[in-house]
């Protein structure tokens, strides 16, 4: 008999999969809860604009035909609301998870290198495993990147750079000022891909005279620089799956060649452009975001539980056993999320929730402890 096991190559062999946060029914069913609370992956929890809404029925009809390989309409709501940027200049994806692994797919090969922090995304090692690369991985500075390890790190052989701003899971962010400076130390052969899942609630504050950057604002300066966005957190469309990368036209000309034919479905599409046309409903879950954020971070504080500070829409926060804690929680009704696979073995990941989910989470959590 064939061992399957021994037939993949050495980098899928060495991966686990990628692990999600626990589905609220899976909970129900095993626990027999009802009314359960999921605060384990970083989704809005005001749920999908009404917008979305309006433009998915309407759309319904329309599913038995394939949707528009390339995306116009959607890629034209993205030029009118950022105008620095074109048309020619956006790979749009199944997810912003697909554009990170088209991204690697293009340019990477077996004998690559791709750096990326300790504590970074989850899908950074699975990308660059499943092509055969070898991960470089710098020692984290303060949860968050070391910029300085980064660039000491780079050799003939690399040809990836993944930094997430902020990142996912710590919370962590590095200022313009930083990040520029980093940029223009990059040999111009090295493509940069900054991971910018959470920048609408990140870019709302700002943090003293070099705050937090726009990624897009940057392309025009660093030629070797990809952007990649989503609609699955502050827009509100997780369950739809589509983000899209940005950067110059002869990137994305590739990247185009190895995209799959319509990897973006057609109620993806119909719903991320209707998201972006309701900026009021994007605003109300930012300042929904700050407010709760305050309450989860003081209700913390207040258990005397030490946490990352964080400009996402979540906090990672450390118990003497994450793993009892986890579960303890779940009995209570309530899924956040184990970050033991991150290397972060003594610490727990909690979105922000509404203020009743919030309320629920800190009152179970202070039982748990």
């Amino acid at each position: 008999m064939c061992d399957f096991f021994k037939r993949a190559i050495t980098g899928v062999q060495a991966l686990q999969p990628y692990q999600p946060g626990k589905p609220l029914e899976e909970l129900e069913r095993d626990y027999g809860i009802v009314d359960a609370v999921k605060l384990a992956s970083n989704e809005n929890p005001l749920g999908p604009s009404p917008a979305v809404i309006d433009i998915l029925g309407s759309s319904m009809q329309d599913i038995s035909r394939y949707p528009d390989g390339n995306g116009f309409g959607l890629k034209q709501a993205l030029v009118s609301k950022y105008s620095n940027i074109n048309l020619e200049e956006i790979t749009l994806g199944n997810g912003s998870n697909d554009v990170l692994e088209l991204i690697a797919r293009a340019f990477v090969s077996e004998t690559d290198e791709v750096i990326f922090s300790q504590y970074a995304f989850a899908v950074y090692p699975i990308v660059t495993q499943a092509i055969g690369a070898k991960a470089v991985i710098t020692s984290a500075k303060s949860w968050g990147h070391d910029l300085d390890a980064m660039l000491s790190a780079i050799t003939a052989k690399t040809k990836l750079i993944f930094i997430a701003n902020p990142n996912n899971p710590t919370g962590t962010w590095l200022s313009e000022t930083l990040l520029v400076k980093f940029l223009k130390s990059v040999p111009a052969n090295v493509l940069v891909v900054l991971d910018e899942a959470y920048f609408e609630f990140a870019s709302d504050a700002k943090y003293g005279a070099n705050g937090y950057p726009d990624g897009l604002a940057l392309l025009k300066q660093f030629n070797n620089l990809i952007v990649t966005r989503t609609f699955s957190k502050a827009y509100g469309l997780a369950g739809l799956r589509v983000g899209y990368a940005i950067a110059n036209k002869d990137i994305t000309n590739i990247l185009n060649r190895v995209r799959q034919p319509f990897n973006v479905n057609l109620l993806a599409l119909k719903a991320a452009e209707a998201a972006l046309s309701d900026q009021a409903y994007l605003q109300a879950g930012i300042e929904l975001n700050a407010e709760q954020m305050k309450v989860i971070v003081d209700g913390l504080t207040s258990l005397k539980l030490e946490y990352i500070p964080s400009i996402g829409n979540f906090v990672s926060f450390k118990v003497n056993d994450a793993a009892s804690c986890y579960e303890n929680l779940l009995k209570h009704g309530i899924i956040v999320r184990p970050v033991g696979n991150y290397g972060m073995h003594n610490f727990l990941r909690v979105s922000i929730g509404t203020a009743d989910e919030n309320s629920r989470f800190l009152s179970a959590l202070k039982n748990v402890i």
